[in-house]
């Protein structure tokens, strides 16, 4: 199948054609002193029969639409042909034309177009990471089934056994008491696949405890949504993971100072930066099967709560920890697969109270945008620049990158985009957006935001200082633009250097 993109992969072809064709020319000029002229007109035509026996071959079938070896073949066929006819005809002319340079050329541009082909089936498997949208069951209400009935001895010392095969006496203790095991409303699973799942009857436990560590589990996100739907409203979840700053403590205390943060380093670009990236997402967990994972907290609480589940409660057990979550509604609606990498793009309401989305570097752990206001609540409430106080979503990095505004880089794609000035107020979350008075909100929707925002010239300490701050260069704005904008960035820049402000 020919499709529309066949005229790059001609493009390519006459690419690679010159640049074989120069190399070996250059290479016979050098080696016997020989004219140039009859060569290049030979490799003109070597270059045309090439991209016509190619046609025929099917070797511009695209990329998508073909498997490598099927690719691979085509190649083969077409420079053993063009390789045969150069051994049968070129002796018979009367140039005087070596077929071998000739030869030496198709063979380097079979070379060639092999990695280009490797490259582009390559870029098809990395980026083909897209997973059936999960059919989410809409239902309006469920009540468990089982009876709230203790279990019989004999049962109680099998799921004692089995309890035991994957833990310690002191974690059963725990979950004996907290999760009800000795309830016939409780069921307990150890199995890695999710869909060992799939054979509990819907509606039919009030509590399902998952023992396999989150760490080893394939399909951390397809897992919790099948649990979902099997729970009845309002049943609860647990699970257990290792954190990540568990295995981050016991490689520096393993290894003597220097080493253990050079151990730790490549430790974490394996198993956090690896299976972040583009090109080597899919490849990393093909490999690994998503087992021995490094989770953190955030994500894992980010994971249940994306997946339509609330936290109650979190439990440490020596280096695992266990999550306690009830069922609260819905898995939000099913996107694909997500890969979090560096850059992130986050709404932000702006002019018009419309919603557009700034990049920024990720400065927090993947899922954190989902348990923004659990956090919130934690921790007694955001401050005014819109972030929980000691957050524990934000990684060691981040909190680097934020406090020399590393973060914000990006933001200047915004800027080329017009989406955002130079100076104004910032782009705030709608959680923030929503603390601010009406009067102020509407004052705020009139402007664009800006980049340097005279929150630092102001320096608010409270939410009541922060308003009138806005207030005040929103009034200046609306009298006068170009004046103030002026103004404020003068201000902004002689803050930064005398006071050393940094980002919050």
């Amino acid at each position: 199948m020919i499709r529309e993109d066949w005229y790059r992969r001609l493009i390519v072809d006459l690419l690679v054609w010159i640049l074989a064709a120069s190399a070996c020319i250059l290479w016979r000029w050098v080696a016997a002193k020989t004219s140039l002229s009859a060569y290049w007109a030979m490799f003109g035509v070597l270059t045309v029969l090439w991209m016509i026996v190619g046609w025929a071959v099917q070797l511009y079938r695209s990329y998508k639409d073909t498997w490598f070896w099927q690719s691979l073949l085509s190649l083969s066929v077409d420079a053993g042909i063009l390789i045969g006819l150069c051994w049968w005809i070129l002796p018979q002319l009367p140039w005087g034309l070596s077929p071998r340079v000739a030869q030496w050329t198709i063979l380097v541009v079979a070379a060639l177009e092999t990695v280009v082909t490797l490259l582009e089936h390559y870029w098809k498997y990395a980026t083909n990471m897209t997973v059936p949208v999960m059919q989410i069951e809409q239902r309006t209400g469920a009540v468990s089934a089982r009876p709230d009935e203790p279990r019989a001895t004999l049962s109680m010392r099998s799921i004692r056994q089995s309890v035991l095969s994957v833990t310690t006496e002191e974690d059963y203790r725990m979950l004996l008491d907290k999760a009800r095991l000795d309830s016939k409303q409780t069921k307990s699973v150890c199995d890695r696949n999710s869909f060992a799942f799939l054979q509990i009857p819907d509606y039919q436990y009030q509590t399902i405890v998952d023992l396999t560590l989150l760490n080893d589990a394939r399909g951390i996100n397809k897992r919790f949504c099948i649990i979902n739907q099997k729970l009845p409203d309002g049943g609860r979840y647990v699970c257990c993971y290792r954190p990540q700053e568990y295995i981050k403590q016991k490689i520096l205390k393993k290894y003597p100072w220097g080493i253990n943060w050079l151990v730790y380093c490549l430790y974490f670009w394996h198993k956090r930066v690896w299976p972040r990236l583009t090109l080597t997402s899919r490849l990393y967990y093909d490999v690994t099967k998503g087992k021995k994972r490094m989770l953190s907290k955030t994500e894992v609480l980010g994971r249940l709560y994306y997946c339509g589940f609330e936290v109650d409660e979190i439990v440490p057990m020596g280096h695992i920890e266990y999550v306690f979550a009830h069922r609260h509604s819905q898995p939000y609606p099913q996107e694909q697969i997500k890969v979090y990498g560096p850059l992130i793009k986050l709404p932000r309401v702006c002019k018009n109270k419309e919603i557009r989305y700034f990049y920024k570097f990720r400065t927090m752990h993947p899922y954190a945008e989902y348990i923004q206001k659990y956090v919130f609540d934690a921790r007694g409430g955001m401050d005014i620049s819109d972030k929980s106080n000691d957050d524990w979503r934000i990684t060691t990095w981040g909190k680097f990158l934020r406090k020399y505004w590393l973060d914000e880089l990006p933001m200047l794609i915004n800027w080329l985009k017009r989406d955002v000035k130079l100076v104004g107020v910032r782009p705030i979350s709608k959680t923030m957006f929503e603390t601010y008075p009406e009067w102020l909100q509407e004052k705020r929707t009139k402007c664009k935001p800006g980049l340097i925002p005279p929150f630092y010239i102001d320096h608010p300490n409270t939410f009541d200082e922060l308003f009138a701050s806005e207030d005040k260069y929103l009034t200046e704005y609306l009298a006068h633009p170009i004046r103030t904008d002026i103004k404020y960035f003068f201000k902004t820049m002689f803050s930064i250097l005398t006071r050393k402000t940094h980002s919050a």
